[in-house]
């Protein structure tokens, strides 16, 4: 995983410095045709100085753009592999994060839901590949973080991927949250980090909202 970031990282910064090497190409080349330009003007009718000053400008300031959106690229990158590094290392902890689906099998799985103030009916919905819901009376919930462990063997269902959500019944949004394995960790395409939780899938970095250890050995 370690030499996959540091090749990640080597191309993009590689790919920074070729763009950086063109923008200096373009300017050798606008400079020659710039003196192209004065030699072959009329003398009887010499072009504006002050245009030559303004196109220089303007091309130092397009230089100047496309240098700073080059870093930026390479340091986007780097904070990408840095971040794929730090949680690299928490593979095998366990941690907390939001999520709309869950990939069910046998093993029971851990649900949290935060209320900021109590709620006396709730459903947990779970809907399969085939549209078919799953609906769980929860009862009434009250105000902080609660706990359901969600038993696919007991509940008969079947392996495979469900959405899932809560519907309180005053018709609030509650985030569904699950305490899983960190399985492992990747980068994607589009530079962003993904994780792998046990009985859940992949999800982004950004739906992480605790870290809460490894278990004792």
């Amino acid at each position: 995983m370690t030499t996959s970031v540091n090749n990640n990282a080597a191309a993009n910064g590689a790919a920074g410095n070729e763009n950086i090497a063109a923008n200096g190409g373009m300017s050798k080349l606008f400079t020659t045709l710039l003196v192209a330009q004065i030699k072959n003007q009329d003398p009887l009718s010499p072009q504006d100085p002050s245009q030559f000053v303004s196109q220089l400008t303007q091309l130092s300031q397009v230089e100047s753009m496309q240098q700073l959106a080059s870093q930026g690229q390479t340091n986007a990158s780097m904070l990408a592999s840095l971040q794929l590094m730090t949680l690299g290392a928490q593979v095998g902890s366990t941690l907390q994060a939001t999520v709309s689906s869950l990939n069910l099998s046998r093993d029971p799985v851990q649900l949290r839901f935060s209320l900021d103030s109590n709620s006396p009916a709730n459903t947990l919905v779970l809907t399969g590949g085939d549209g078919r819901e799953q609906r769980i009376d929860l009862g009434a919930l009250g105000k902080g973080e609660q706990g359901y462990t969600l038993d696919p063997a007991r509940l008969g269902l079947a392996d495979g991927r469900y959405s899932v959500r809560l519907e309180a019944g005053d018709k609030r949004a509650v985030n569904v949250e699950t305490v899983a394995r960190l399985d492992g960790v990747r980068l994607a395409a589009d530079g962003g980090v993904m994780l792998q939780l046990a009985g859940v899938g992949e999800i982004t970095s950004q739906a992480i909202t605790q870290f809460k250890g490894r278990a004792a050995s």
